[in-house]
C-alpha cells in the first residue's frame, strides 16, 4: 500500500478505527465481566478508565502513526529512538500472535452465523453438546481458513478496501445491535436486567478487584495500546483532528458495549432461569458459555414464532461476525504493514502473512488449552504494549509530543497539561499494577506457577515474553538497517 493513500473522509477513518475497537469482546466478554463484578458497580470504574487509559493511548497512537507514517517498528524508531525499535517490534508481534487465535474466534462466529441462518442452531436440543462436537472436530480449521482469506482479500485492496468494508460492516453491526436491543427491552421482566446492569452498589465499588477488572476490560476491548490504531493512522489526512477522533472512537466503542449489555441482560433476565446471573457469568468451555451455549437457547424463546426467533439469532451472530472480522482485518493489516516497512512488496507480504497466519492458527483451532494459553499470554502482553507506547511518548518528550504532534495541524480540540500527567505517570502506573496483579493472581490458581508449560500462569508468560523480547533486542540493529534501506 502506498503511503500516499489516505482515508477519504473522517467518517471513513472513524468507522475503520471503530472496526478495530469493536470486536467480539464487546459482545462476548463484556457482559460476562459486568455480571461477575456487580453490574452497575462495574460501569463507573469502567468509564473512568476509558478516560484515563483508553482515550490517552488512542490519542498517542493516532499522533505517532500520523507523525511517523510507519508501522510500530518504524514509528518507535522515529519517536523513541533507534535503540527502542525492538519495543515497536514487540507491539506488532503481540497483535500478530493475537491474530493467530483471534482468527479461530472469528471462524467460530462465522460457523454459528451459518448454523443460525440455515435453522440448524435453533433446532438443536443440546447446545453444549453442539458446541463440543463442533469445537472438537476439524471444522474450526475450515472456518479459520475462510476468515483469514476474507481478511486478506479486504486488505489486498489497500486502505480503500478497509474503508469500504468498514463502512458497510460497522454501520450494519450498530444497526443490528440496536434492533436486537429494542426487542430485548420490550420483553417481560427485561426491566430487572436493566436495573442490575445500571444500578451501582457503592459498597461493591470499594472492592479493588472491580476496579482492576474495569481497567483490564478497557485494555482489552478498546484497541488502545495494540498498535492497530497507530497503523491505520498512517493513512490519516494531515488536517484530521487527533483528539476528537480518539474520543469518538473510545466512547463509540464503549457505547457498542452498552448496547450489547442492555440486549444480553434484558434477554437473560426475561427468558432465563431463576438465576439469570449464573447464566451470564458462567464462562463455559473456552469462555464460550454465554455466547455459544446459553444465548442460542434463550433466543428460541424470544417470540412464539420459530421463524422470527431464527431471524433474531441470525442477526445476533451476524453482528458478532462483523465485529470479529473487522478486528481481524486490522490485525492482518498491521502485520503486513510491518513487513512492508522492512522492504517487502505489499502483495508478497499479504501472501506470506496469510500463510503464516493460517499455519500458526492451526494449534488454537484444534487444541483448547493452546488457545487459552495464547489468549492468556498475549492478552496480558497487550498491557505491556500499552506501557511501551507510553514510554515512547516519554522518550520523545511529553510536552513536545502534545504541542507538536497532537495540538498541531488540523486539531481544533487542544489538550492541556493534564494529558502530560496521564501519559507520563498514570498510564505506566496502571500498566504496572495490572501486569503484577494478573501475574500474582495466576500464582493463586496454579501451585506450579513457575512451570512454563502450564496453560495460564506466570511461568508461561515470562518464558514467551522473554523469548520474543530478547530476540528483538538481539536483532534491533538489523531491523533499523532494514527500515533505513526502505526509506532510501
Amino acid at each position: 500500500m502506498s503511503q500516499r493513500e489516505f482515508f477519504s473522509s473522517r467518517w471513513g477513518l472513524i468507522l475503520s478505527a471503530l472496526g478495530i475497537a469493536v470486536g467480539s469482546g464487546n459482545i462476548w466478554r463484556f457482559s460476562i465481566i459486568v455480571a461477575q463484578n456487580g453490574g452497575g458497580s462495574f460501569l463507573i470504574p469502567w468509564l473512568i478508565f476509558l478516560i484515563i487509559w483508553s482515550v490517552p493511548l488512542i490519542i498517542a497512537e493516532f499522533a505517532i502513526g500520523k507523525y511517523a507514517r510507519q508501522s510500530p517498528m518504524g514509528a518507535f524508531s522515529k519517536v523513541a529512538g533507534p535503540r527502542f525499535t525492538w519495543m515497536g517490534a514487540f507491539v506488532a508481534a503481540v497483535a500478530t500472535f493475537i491474530m493467530f487465535y483471534y482468527s479461530v474466534i472469528t471462524g467460530w462466529c462465522l460457523k454459528y452465523l451459518v448454523s443460525s441462518a440455515n435453522g440448524e442452531l435453533l433446532s438443536t436440543k443440546n447446545h453444549l453438546l453442539y458446541w463440543t462436537n463442533f469445537s472438537e472436530s476439524y471444522t474450526p480449521l475450515l472456518y479459520h481458513f475462510i476468515v483469514m482469506i476474507i481478511a486478506g482479500s479486504v486488505i489486498y485492496f489497500g486502505v480503500r478496501g478497509i474503508e469500504k468494508i468498514s463502512k458497510i460492516l460497522v454501520t450494519s453491526l450498530i444497526t443490528i445491535l440496536l434492533l436486537l436491543m429494542i426487542r430485548a427491552v420490550t420483553l417481560p421482566n427485561a426491566l430487572e436486567g436493566l436495573e442490575f446492569f445500571f444500578r451501582p452498589d457503592f459498597n461493591l465499588m470499594l472492592d479493588p478487584k472491580i476496579w482492576l477488572n474495569a481497567l483490564t476490560q478497557n485494555a482489552w476491548d478498546t484497541g488502545a495500546g495494540w498498535g492497530l490504531i497507530m497503523t491505520y493512522a498512517i493513512y490519516m489526512k494531515r488536517e484530521e483532528d487527533i483528539s476528537l477522533n480518539a474520543a469518538l472512537i473510545g466512547f463509540g466503542n464503549n457505547s457498542v458495549s452498552l448496547i450489547a449489555g442492555i440486549t444480553i441482560f434484558s434477554t437473560v433476565f426475561a427468558l432465563g432461569s431463576n438465576d439469570p446471573l449464573s447464566q451470564i457469568s458462567n464462562s463455559g468451555p473456552a469462555n464460550t458459555g454465554l455466547t455459544f451455549i446459553f444465548l442460542p437457547e434463550l433466543f428460541n424463546k424470544i417470540t412464539p414464532f420459530h421463524l422470527v426467533n431464527n431471524i433474531f439469532i441470525t442477526l445476533f451472530f451476524l453482528a458478532l461476525f462483523f465485529a470479529a472480522i473487522t478486528s481481524l482485518i486490522s490485525m492482518l493489516e498491521l502485520s503486513v504493514s510491518s513487513l512492508c516497512d522492512l522492504g517487502m512488496v505489499r502483495k508478497k507480504s499479504i501472501m506470506i502473512m496469510l500463510a503464516i497466519g493460517i499455519t500458526a492458527g492451526i494449534p488454537s483451532a484444534l487444541n483448547t488449552n493452546f488457545f487459552l494459553n495464547q489468549d492468556w499470554v498475549w492478552g496480558i502482553g497487550l498491557i505491556l504494549s500499552g506501557a511501551f507506547i507510553a514510554f515512547s511518548v516519554n522518550k520523545f518528550g511529553v510536552e513536545k509530543f502534545r504541542i507538536n504532534l497532537i495540538n498541531s495541524h488540523g486539531n481544533d480540540f487542544k489538550l492541556n497539561k493534564l494529558y502530560d500527567y496521564l501519559i507520563k505517570y498514570v498510564i505506566p502506573f496502571e500498566a504496572l499494577v495490572l501486569i503484577l496483579w494478573w501475574l500474582y493472581s495466576s500464582t493463586q490458581w496454579d501451585s506450579e506457577w513457575w512451570n512454563p508449560f502450564h496453560t495460564e500462569n506466570l511461568g508461561t508468560c515470562i518464558l514467551q515474553w522473554t523469548i520474543i523480547i530478547s530476540t528483538f533486542i538481539l536483532i534491533n540493529s538489523r531491523i533499523n538497517k532494514l527500515l533505513l534501506e526502505r526509506k532510501v
